[in-house]
């Protein structure tokens, strides 16, 4: 069992920043990828970013260029650093993680761009 909590969200004006943590806590161990997904109004969960345990990364490209994600293994923490954001980026966006034996999900945060 995993459990993940995350944190970071908020409203930010059009251009700025934000960074997103996920912090993960239970039974950790064969976690071999974490990433993040977002869900905007009336449209379906899409992946955003994805890292695996040796640090190899993926985008989507909408987000390429203006997203970084980062993992701290030592703390059971991934980060998704968000800059030049965009109304279009508005969405509720959950943390998963990878086991061995399933995908695990955080409770979603709220990240609104909007002036």
């Amino acid at each position: 069992q995993v459990q993940l909590v995350e944190s970071g969200g908020g409203l930010v004006q059009p251009g700025g920043s934000l960074r997103l943590s996920c912090a993960a806590s239970g039974s950790i161990f064969w976690v071999y990828a974490m990433g993040w997904y977002r869900q905007a109004p009336g449209k379906q969960r899409e992946l955003v970013a994805d890292i695996t345990r040796s640090g190899s990364t993926s985008y989507a490209d909408s987000v390429k260029g203006r997203f970084t994600i980062s993992r701290d293994n030592a703390k059971n923490t991934v980060y998704l650093q968000m800059t030049s954001l965009k109304p279009e980026d508005t969405a509720v966006y959950y943390c998963r993680v990878s086991k061995i034996a399933g995908d695990y999900w955080g409770q979603g945060s709220q990240v609104t761009v909007s002036s």
